[in-house]
């Protein structure tokens, strides 16, 4: 499955760039798999994703959760939590 994948803030930063596109496995069908896919990959992903709980997603440009099924196509962004002040 193709997927353009966005990575904003502070994992723009850990991971070195902002958006890759990539070729993710079949076995890759929502978010959650996304992650574990991408932490696996080695540094600087697995580092990046370490705290999975906090990293907010997004699919075409629409908050979702974990269980999100992925298609292919989708760009998916990738950004901590954000907080005001």
């Amino acid at each position: 499955m193709k997927l353009r994948v966005l990575y904003f803030a502070a994992l723009r930063e850990r991971i070195g760039r902002s958006e890759e596109s990539l070729d993710a496995p079949n076995d890759v069908a929502n978010i959650a798999q996304l992650r574990d896919w991408l932490a696996q990959r080695g540094e600087p992903w697995s580092s990046a994703f370490a705290e999975i709980r906090r990293v907010r997603a997004a699919v075409d440009q629409t908050m979702v959760d974990d269980r999100h099924a992925l298609h292919d196509g989708a760009e998916v962004a990738f950004f901590p939590p954000v907080t005001g002040g």
